[in-house]
């Protein structure tokens, strides 16, 4: 016999707050704040994980920061349900997108799990999936002046290269941000020179270890400009999504846009 597990009363009454001021947030046109001091650590881990409709229905997200109303400063996981989409809209600060699951559309185009992608500010498109798919999302972080439009299949062996704890697929760099994919050997330290000016980490795959701290598939870190984590990486190796380099940046000016 399948015994079932049920939200307890706390986690059912927190999500049901969330989800009610969010949709009255998103009605009056209100400021939501979610880890938006970027001074401070923050993290997110799968068990924490809180679904809040979107304004678009078959599209739900995980808020891991946000620093505005609906249109905002924001990193997000969004889940696009099976023939759901956003209509055709523009992304005045850029988007950044990480394909998580299944395969997302951008009209005609169609991006499977691993491909990463980079929408310049001022950019436009019409988001959709047929099958389903979760994205990792970056709304308005990008510098003005960026014109990267950039498609990039991290499955691709091609872009990917060796290095000494493992191997790394470089998304993309600038004076302002350095994008990579890290690949771990097991029991490794994650180096301290890859974040001394703030780091922003999702494990893809694999397990992060910090002082007792366990960091499944799924979760989501920031460590602020000059605070230097103890992290290694898991029994089996482990994957990561890593930007650093930017923090140091939103730290002293605040989210310029919300």
């Amino acid at each position: 016999m399948r015994l079932m597990r049920y939200p307890t009363h706390k986690q059912l009454m927190t999500a049901l707050r969330t989800r009610v001021l969010s949709a009255i947030f998103t009605e009056m046109d209100i400021t939501m704040l979610v880890n938006h001091d970027f001074t401070r650590r923050a993290s997110v881990r799968p068990t924490d994980y809180d679904w809040v409709s979107s304004p678009r229905a078959g599209v739900d997200r995980v808020m891991l920061d946000r620093t505005g109303a609906e249109k905002a400063r924001a990193t997000s996981i969004v889940k696009y349900h099976p023939d759901s989409h956003f209509p055709e809209h523009h992304h005045p600060d850029g988007e950044e997108i990480l394909v998580l699951t299944g395969v997302f559309s951008e009209g005609e185009h169609h991006y499977p799990a691993g491909w990463y992608m980079r929408n310049p500010p001022d950019s436009a498109h019409q988001p959709s999936s047929v099958s389903g798919a979760t994205i990792f999302v970056k709304l308005r972080q990008m510098q003005q002046g960026e014109h990267t439009h950039l498609r990039l299949d991290t499955n691709d062996s091609d872009n990917w290269h060796k290095t000494v704890d493992g191997e790394e697929c470089p998304l993309f760099s600038s004076a302002h941000e350095n994008v990579s994919l890290r690949r771990f050997h097991p029991h490794r330290p994650i180096l301290p020179d890859d974040l001394n000016r703030g780091a922003e980490i999702l494990v893809l795959s694999g397990t992060l270890y910090e002082k007792g701290e366990v960091w499944p598939a799924g979760s989501w870190l920031r460590f602020p400009a000059g605070d230097i984590p103890g992290l290694t990486s898991g029994e089996t190796g482990t994957l990561i999504y890593l930007k650093t380099g930017h923090l140091d940046q939103v730290a002293l000016t605040g989210a310029q846009h919300e």
